[in-house]
């Protein structure tokens, strides 16, 4: 379970001060840093992080939003401004490898910065916890409090059929021994949450039905304990969704880190 003896975690600009280069840098994201519930998943990513014994650091202040949302609304010129003010940080850190738990975040670091002069190798948290437990340097017990429960996995647009991963997320859900049920729209024919092109962030527009409450629905046909995700903004709109539907009792939404921060190390 996640516990308050957490270490703190050190600053690139702390780390730069005594002379150390993180092996990778954690890229937060504002829904990481600001959204109470998104916060749980950055607090189980960095257990995840800590008990590998991975280097990392955080921009803490000195980061600000990648510009996705601006971008997605239409405003072009906010983008390039937000994105040209983290390349200048991120290159003056000379940072080589971010890891986010944002899909949002990774795909505007991942294919987007490129053309702005920001040049880095982009993990999703779902990746590289992937590549830690692959490697041996994380390990989870298979016998766990999901052994045998169903999970189904919603896939975030920009990690799946925009960025082609859907392997990393269920692998790590099939490592946890729990049963793995697809919804009927999913992979390259998953459905969006609804909170993607910056809608998160404006009401919903007149219509029959909300996107997050048809998404929902579908997930709740495959009778899961658990709705597994990957990204905050998702896990927002189908928590809402569970909450509409009035199973918030019954069905758990959970980021992938939050499922394997509550599993015991060996």
């Amino acid at each position: 379970m996640m516990d308050n003896t957490t270490n703190p975690v050190q600053t690139m600009a702390e780390m730069t001060q005594n002379g150390v280069s993180p092996e990778v840098l954690f890229w937060v994201g504002c829904a990481g840093s600001f959204d109470d519930r998104s916060k749980k998943i950055t607090k189980a990513f960095v257990e995840l992080l800590q008990r590998a014994n991975v280097s990392f650091a955080v921009l803490g202040p000195e980061e600000s939003c990648t510009g996705d949302p601006a971008k997605r609304a239409g405003n072009e010129f906010l983008f390039q401004m937000q994105a040209s003010t983290n390349i200048e940080v991120l290159n003056g850190y000379q940072v080589k490898k971010i890891v986010t738990a944002c899909p949002h975040c990774f795909n505007t670091l991942k294919n987007e910065y490129p053309q702005l002069g920001g040049q880095y190798e982009v993990l999703h948290h779902t990746q590289f916890l992937h590549q830690l437990i692959e490697e041996g340097r994380l390990n989870i017990e298979s016998k766990t409090e999901y052994k045998g429960k169903k999970i189904t996995f919603h896939d975030p647009c920009y990690l799946g059929r925009a960025n082609k991963e859907y392997e990393a997320p269920r692998a790590l859900i099939k490592k946890l021994s729990a049963e793995l049920v697809e919804m009927k729209s999913c992979k390259e024919k998953g459905l969006c949450c609804g909170a993607g092109g910056a809608q998160m962030f404006k009401d919903a527009e007149k219509g029959d039905k909300e996107i997050n409450i048809e998404r929902t629905e579908q997930a709740l046909d495959t009778n899961p304990e658990i709705i597994a995700a990957g990204c905050p903004f998702c896990n927002t709109m189908l928590h809402d969704g569970v909450t509409n539907k009035g199973k918030e009792s019954k069905v758990a939404v959970l980021d992938i880190a939050q499922l394997l921060a509550q599993t015991e190390s060996l």
